[in-house]
């Protein structure tokens, strides 16, 4: 079977290496957040596989309903008709000790190179990303180790990097999705031409607030957006101004100037209510470069003062040095009824559209404002 498995594999090469000008095969399938496991059934209860559940299977702690990282599904092959079946999802994980004897093990030996093999031999590597190997879309992972303890523990060390590497794709997809169904390019634009920032915008999202303030002294703005759906509320809001450093900014001056805002902006219909973060949940805060700006991206649960109300939220939170700005960047739901995890992750696509002029400057904002 490993020289059919070979074969087939070096067909595929060669087809994809004609086609190189444009890939014309099919997408792959699958919905999001879905992850099919291929391995031998005889293991479904191995080390490998809880390791496999605990990771890409975890809790989800920041989003109300902590629901798993991934939906897994694991699925043996005992044909190449069920095998061509499996290939055509999008997400996938291949795992087996590189020694294993079954077909789930072979199908690994027939996709790893002898130096690679060498490498998984010696405890060198383990995990192997493969990039649109069978269908277009597609994520695979190959995971394979000297034996079946030493590859749990390999994955469970790895966790964040395994896991990542997949939520990175899942969001590369929203992002392509969410804004096929249309979006405000004429909005996006102008807040480009006037504010010196943008964001892609969906087709039905409405724009409410829009304010220019004082405070202690410094000049400063917020923009609130809204899609307004039957039990499933959705809402964007953006705060910017002029800082001289960023020295000050960290997981707990982002969570208060973020309460402070909501306070102010993002009141409920109760008197006396407003979002404020549930500080009895886990909430996270990551810490990164984003288009060479320091930038800091917040996972968490808010909830309402004074009602029975909660959500998700994600907050961007941006230091554009070079034009001396903090922006601050906001998306939350309400949704009791809805799965939440999915639309965090279309959050996270969104959030992550964000530009900034970086040769924009205070007086380009009062022309702006005078025209």
């Amino acid at each position: 079977m490993k020289s059919i498995l070979k074969l087939s594999v070096l067909i595929l090469l060669v087809a994809v290496w004609v086609g190189c000008e444009g890939d014309y095969r099919q997408k792959a399938r699958g919905s999001f957040g879905e992850v099919v496991v291929i391995m031998d059934s005889t293991q479904y209860e191995s080390e490998t596989a809880e390791a496999l559940r605990e990771t890409f299977g975890g809790w989800i702690q920041t989003i109300p309903g902590k629901p798993p990282r991934f939906d897994l599904r694991f699925q043996d092959f005992n044909s190449n008709q069920q095998l061509e079946q499996l290939k055509r999802y999008r997400n996938l994980i291949v795992a087996a000790p590189i020694d294993d004897t079954t077909n789930t093990g072979e199908l690994i030996r027939a996709l790893l190179s002898d130096e690679i093999e060498r490498q998984v031999r010696e405890g060198e590597s383990f995990a192997f990303p493969l990039k649109n190997h069978w269908y277009r879309d597609q994520w695979l992972m190959l995971l394979s180790g000297q034996s079946d303890s030493t590859l749990a523990e390999q994955i469970r060390n790895s966790e964040e990097t395994l896991t990542d590497n997949l939520i990175d794709k899942e969001i590369q997809r929203y992002t392509e999705e969410i804004y096929d169904r249309g979006e405000q390019v004429a909005l996006a634009d102008s807040l480009w031409e006037h504010e010196g920032w943008q964001i892609r915008i969906q087709h039905d999202w409405i724009k409410n607030i829009d304010t220019t303030y004082t405070e202690n002294g410094v000049q400063q703005h917020f923009m609130t957006m809204r899609r307004p759906l039957p039990e499933n509320d959705r809402w964007f809001w953006s705060w910017w101004r002029e800082i001289d450093d960023a020295s000050h900014i960290d997981e707990d001056w982002i969570n208060a100037k973020r309460d402070s805002l909501n306070e102010q902006w993002v009141r409920g219909s109760r008197e006396e209510s407003y979002v404020t973060t549930a500080y009895n949940r886990p909430h996270e805060t990551e810490q990164f470069m984003y288009n060479d700006d320091l930038a800091f991206e917040t996972l968490g649960v808010w909830t309402m003062t004074n009602d029975a109300m909660a959500g998700p939220f994600v907050n961007l939170t941006v230091y554009d040095e070079e034009s001396d700005r903090l922006f601050m960047l906001e998306f939350a739901q309400f949704a009791p009824k809805y799965d939440k995890r999915n639309f965090v992750r279309q959050f996270r696509a969104m959030i992550r559209t964000f530009q900034s002029d970086s040769t924009w400057h205070q007086d380009q904002e009062n022309i702006a404002s005078e025209e």
